[in-house]
């Protein structure tokens, strides 16, 4: 009877002892086969978001794009007359200033002090060489840098002040005393050899200018 029950109780280590050998195993493969699952679903989520990313931003208009010269959308909306905003194309400031009907009929006052006053250097489109150099009488968009060595003119918007009284409004630059009007016309004897250029734009609504596309003239 003793020997029976020891065999009995034998067979059952033997039996509990397969149970482990083979479960055991099963459990780890298992936990192996959840980890790579997760570990190869969060690979696929990181290569897809990469390749998103580029995606995306190949939507947008990149810096570089801006500075070779992409067109830049403003709203000239809130410009007030005889105030002027700095916008920037091509990496250049360029200045757009609303000139009151005063400065605008100012400008035909000093043609004899101007080195070109009728802008027949190509400083600026066809279409903008007209008495304002512009294509709304009131409206200036001028590229603000110096045409003598490229340095950025300082406003001198109002007649007179510091620029004597003669000055009826325009730009002056510190560097080397150039100056210019309110239509960027170079003053005779200044360093400056051209008026300031005018870069192309175009007007998409009354209150929407587009710098770095032509105007299409009919």
């Amino acid at each position: 009877m003793s020997d029976k029950k020891t065999e009995v109780g034998a067979k059952a280590r033997v039996d509990s002892s397969n149970a482990l050998s083979f479960s055991a195993p099963n459990l780890i493969d298992q936990e192996k086969r959840n980890f790579i699952i997760t570990a190869t679903a969060c690979t696929g989520a990181i290569g897809a978001a990469a390749v998103a990313v580029p995606f995306i931003g190949s939507m947008l208009p990149s810096e570089r794009a801006k500075a070779a010269g992409a067109p830049v959308e403003i709203d000239i909306s809130k410009i007030k007359p005889g105030e002027m905003m700095l916008e920037e194309w091509r990496g250049q400031p360029v200045w757009i200033l609303n000139r009151t009907d005063e400065m605008t009929a100012d400008l035909a006052k000093h043609h004899d002090e101007l080195a070109d006053p009728d802008s027949k250097v190509a400083q600026q489109p066809e279409y903008c060489k007209n008495a304002n150099r512009a294509i709304k009488p009131n409206m200036a968009v001028m590229v603000g840098l110096c045409t003598h060595l490229g340095c950025s003119p300082q406003k001198k918007l109002e007649a007179g002040g510091d620029m004597g009284e003669n000055w009826t409004g325009g730009f002056f630059c510190p560097c080397h005393g150039s100056k210019f009007d309110l239509a960027g016309r170079v003053f005779k004897g200044s360093p400056a050899p051209t008026n300031l250029v005018v870069p192309p734009h175009q007007y998409l609504t009354e209150t929407t200018l587009l710098i770095g596309v032509d105007t299409v003239e009919a």
